[in-house]
């Protein structure tokens, strides 16, 4: 038997058991993906004919993702064009994304701006004489202005040019403006953080608004200022302006919460001689507390916390009200046993080894608010385009600081001695959520602060339901549905949050998720009596 041919034997190779030649992989000579080209046309016959159908398969299969076909249906062309454009000119900055948000915003449209600047009616604008409106005139004007600055971006953009900040921080004034120089109070903790950073970060400026913040030491020495028409606008505890409306401790002064300053980042704090010894609500019997001011969330919810354990908060232990930032010094020298305060004083008290968290009251409400931008009903009157664009850029500067990203930032904005003259590493504890609690527990909770601006009305009707409980408002002034509709400005903010491209919610209350029982603004009676039933105050 003569040798065989390299072909012969490559062929009888191919007939053996392990290798059947029925058995090699065939590539299709249509798509060229190994199968038969006989089978690929049997499966593309019997492919769905029905795009719906052909979709439904191919999820089923997992090539597509349900919730990518949601957001392909929901985004038209134009939004989906004007997205990329934003994230490729902002670079993934958020201080250049708002600024590339408002020139869109003020053309009134990414297209309108470059149509204005590099359309066909650029060259026509000029010499069409039939064009008469100064109105129209100043708007093509600046629509090219707009459009060229949003080009400058992009190149920048897409090359190694340095930053323009000096780009980004030009200001974009709302018009008519009644008053730019104005006056606005705060105090020094960090529930004030947009009124405050909105200063050096220039959101104010931006809006064309020159503040001046003063720093006040306690709240009713807020309220009365605010009463004698020496300030513009305040940072007030959200339970004030209902306070302050109805005459409950004061002479009634119609004042106006027109947003949300911070959610959450509360807590007790309680005194190191007590640590082991305070573990619930009823290990609080026999203690001074401190409170900032009667008509706060500190008050309430430390009441509501207290009553859960049996408590009479008006018996059983004494509520002191001072000033935050005697908070410290109250409790080094033993004047107090605990506080419920912001926390950048319950934080403090674990810098400082005199004390530890108890508790943050976020446990006991979540995302509820704590303080807010609030003016008069006769300031606003006289002040309306300017009231708006205060309110505006207070908004702005609260939408950036909700982002974790820039928590940072903003605690190094804030720290200075004329603002809250706080250590740094206890500000970045607050607005980051890494913390330790005094008592050997290390914490990461994102949410511990954050900075919501829309006024839910749902916070004054349970507000308004603990200020019934405690005798701090006569049941006949206690309707639940109207206070939050005459004093919270909730369209306002919706309004002027979709004017700077946020979301925000469209329902204007909603079910509070409470430890002891959810509340729902639309049974505040109800749960009102549920309450004290339950609990015996």
């Amino acid at each position: 038997m003569g040798l065989m041919t390299g072909r012969e034997t490559r062929w009888n190779a191919l007939t053996c058991e392990q290798s059947p030649i029925e058995a090699l992989p065939l590539r299709c000579v249509i798509c060229g993906n190994f199968h038969s080209t006989e089978e690929h046309w049997r499966l593309m016959a019997e492919m769905p004919q029905n795009p719906a159908d052909l979709i439904e398969d191919l999820v089923n299969m997992q090539l597509y993702q349900p919730s990518a076909l949601e957001t392909a249906d929901a985004i038209s062309q134009a939004e989906l064009r004007t997205a990329l454009f934003i994230s490729m000119a902002s670079q993934g900055r958020p201080k250049r994304e708002r600024l590339v948000r408002d020139l869109i915003q003020l053309a009134g449209g990414l297209d309108q701006a470059f149509s204005a600047a590099f359309g066909p009616k650029a060259g026509e604008f000029f010499t069409d004489a039939k064009r008469t409106s100064q109105v129209t005139r100043r708007k093509f004007l600046q629509n090219i202005a707009v459009g060229a600055a949003l080009m400058t971006l992009t190149n920048c953009a897409g090359s190694d040019a340095p930053d323009v900040a000096e780009v980004e921080d030009v200001p974009i004034e709302p018009a008519n403006i009644e008053k730019a120089d104005l006056k606005v109070a705060f105090l020094p903790i960090t529930c004030a953080t947009p009124i405050i950073m909105s200063k050096p970060l220039g959101f104010y400026e931006k809006h064309g608004l020159n503040v001046e913040l003063l720093k006040y030491s306690s709240w009713s020495v807020v309220r009365d200022a605010a009463i004698a028409g020496e300030l513009d606008a305040y940072h007030m505890l959200a339970p004030m302006p209902i306070a302050m409306s109805l005459g409950l401790g004061s002479t009634p002064f119609s004042v106006k919460l027109a947003s949300i300053e911070n959610n959450n980042g509360q807590g007790i704090a309680v005194a190191k001689k007590h640590l082991g010894n305070v573990n619930g609500p009823a290990d609080f019997k026999g203690m001074t507390i401190g409170i900032p001011y009667d008509y706060s969330n500190h008050n309430l919810l430390l009441r509501y916390y207290l009553a859960t354990g049996g408590l009479d908060p008006d018996s059983d232990v004494k509520l002191l009200i001072l000033p935050p930032p005697d908070a410290i010094a109250k409790m080094s020298t033993g004047q107090i046993d605990a506080f419920i305060l912001p926390d950048n004083f319950t934080q403090r008290v674990v810098k400082d080894d005199i004390g530890f968290i108890h508790l943050l009251t976020k446990d006991l409400w979540a995302g509820h608010p704590c303080c807010a931008f609030v003016a008069a009903q006769n300031w606003i009157d006289d002040n309306p385009n300017t009231f708006r664009a205060l309110n505006k850029a207070i908004i702005d500067g609260a939408t950036y600081a909700n982002e974790p990203s820039n928590r940072k930032e903003i605690a190094a904005a804030i720290a200075p001695r004329e603002y809250l003259n706080q250590p740094l590493d206890v500000l970045e504890a607050v607005m980051t959520g890494k913390f330790d609690d005094g008592q050997g527990n290390s914490f990461d909770i994102p949410d511990r602060i954050y900075f919501d601006p829309y006024p839910w009305k749902s916070f004054a009707s349970w507000i308004s339901t603990q200020l019934v409980r405690w005798d701090y408002m006569p049941t006949d002034k206690a309707n639940y549905d109207e206070l939050g509709q005459q004093i919270f400005l909730t369209d306002l903010a919706r309004t002027l949050a979709e004017e700077l491209g946020v979301e925000a919610p469209t329902d204007i209350s909603r079910v509070e998720t409470m430890k002891f029982g959810d509340f729902d603004p639309a049974q505040a009676e109800d749960y009102l009596k549920q309450q004290i039933d339950e609990f015996g105050v």
